[in-house]
């Protein structure tokens, strides 16, 4: 929403994505800090205040986003971070999660803020992902 409706560098209240979003302002504002920390977002007080992107849409990618506010994308703990589970070292579906991780991170890569704005992107990839499961059901 701020980068839909932020362009031109004018920034864009909570109050007003709240409202179209229909997401109260209460769970949006939680989620700029994080942003604010690595310098995703960048924030204005006072009356005319909010938020507006420190770089152009097409140029943060939706893993910077979820991994800004939620960490490093990893189905399993112990991708990130083998001491976590035992059996880490002579599991033999740990490759197996490691790829689909892989998989995981490189689509979110490929997004962009920019991209997630064009509504024909929508349309598109629901044209791709019904014909995988076409594919699969076959």
């Amino acid at each position: 929403d701020i980068a839909r409706n932020g362009e031109g560098g004018h920034p864009v209240s909570l109050a007003d994505v709240a409202e179209r979003t229909d997401l109260s302002r209460g769970y949006l504002e939680p989620l700029t800090a994080p942003l604010r920390t690595q310098h995703l977002l960048k924030g204005f007080p006072g009356k005319q205040g909010g938020y507006r992107l420190t770089r152009p849409a097409d140029s943060i990618t939706l893993r910077q986003i979820i991994e800004a506010a939620i960490g490093p994308v990893a189905i399993l703990d112990c991708l990130e971070d083998s001491t976590t589970c035992l059996r880490a070292g002579d599991c033999e579906c740990r490759v197996v999660y490691g790829l689909i991780n892989e998989e995981i991170r490189g689509v979110l890569e490929a997004f962009t803020l920019e991209d997630l704005k064009d509504p024909r992107l929508k349309g598109e990839l629901e044209g791709k992902l019904e014909a995988r499961r076409r594919e699969a059901r076959h």
